[in-house]
């Protein structure tokens, strides 16, 4: 079974938006593609939802995690057992910072049949319809390298594509990974402008690629304001805690406050009690 046919169906829901877009409500192509893109990002925004929880309790918990992973630094299969188990007992899912993006990459490739076959099975009904964008796109169906606007487009990717590495929260994700995300949609704009024998890469497929990316960076805009709003949450007390009071008189202590002073019913002296006299009988 070919790729082809695999994503056949998906191919069909999205020949089917983009046709909704631009004859329903009077969008050019390019236009329905943007639109067309934001729908599919917001179907996505459940996923979007559970990879922000469980990123901020990894974030939340990333000093014990390191924790565990310098106690078990010479035993790789312990510490990822006890990573595991710290997952668990803490409910963080390491694979819910992926859900978003396995979605997209059979929607990236069923998006660029589409328009690869464009011009033969989409535009001989729609002769004559805007193919442009912004004025300066004059063929969103064409090759990136046809037109000066296309690396225009190319350059717009990677600094979104960048940008949304930059903004997205990686609370597990070393400097070094970082570094490999940053630099890798420069290798991809290579492998753009020199792509394989017979591939091609339309401008619409990039239209798609950039509004992707600046969603994630708005999204990571809003995400790191909620964050710096919500208040930290109190320190989670154990059994080895000491009491609130005693924790009060330690800082107490500790800053030079002076000691309380004892109270006049401590200081006076015991209280004689007069007992009475039993009286004889005669």
């Amino acid at each position: 079974m070919t790729l082809l046919t695999i994503l056949g169906p998906l191919e069909d829901v999205l020949t089917a938006g983009l046709e909704w877009f631009h004859s329903s409500l009077g969008l050019s192509w390019a236009w329905a593609v943007v639109a067309l893109t934001l729908a599919v990002r917001m179907l996505l925004v459940p996923l979007t939802v559970r990879q922000i929880h469980s990123m901020q309790r990894m974030q939340e918990h990333l000093p014990e995690m390191k924790e565990i992973q310098k106690r078990y630094k010479a035993d790789r299969r312990k510490q990822n057992e006890e990573l595991m188990k710290f997952y668990k007992e803490n409910q963080i899912n390491p694979a819910s910072s992926c859900l978003p993006i396995i979605p997209q990459i059979p929607i990236f490739f069923a998006l660029y049949f589409v328009l690869r076959d464009f011009d033969k099975e989409i535009y001989p009904d729609y002769r004559g319809s805007d193919l442009g964008w912004l004025g300066f796109v004059p063929d969103m169906t064409a090759d990136i390298t046809s037109h000066w606007s296309g690396y225009v487009l190319l350059a717009v990717y990677v600094a979104s594509q960048v940008a949304s590495t930059w903004f997205m929260p990686m609370a597990t994700q070393s400097k070094a990974q970082r570094a490999i995300f940053l630099f890798l949609p420069f290798v991809f704009a290579i492998f753009i402008i020199n792509p394989p024998v017979g591939a091609s890469f339309p401008v619409g497929l990039l239209l798609y690629w950039m509004t992707t990316n600046l969603w994630t960076v708005g999204q990571g805009l809003v995400t790191r304001g909620l964050r710096s709003k919500t208040p930290a949450a109190p320190a989670k007390r154990s059994s080895r805690t000491p009491p609130k009071a005693a924790r009060d008189g330690e800082s107490a202590n500790d800053r030079g406050a002076i000691a309380p002073t004892p109270t006049a019913a401590a200081a006076a002296p015991p209280r004689r009690v007069k007992r009475k006299k039993k009286r004889t009988r005669r």
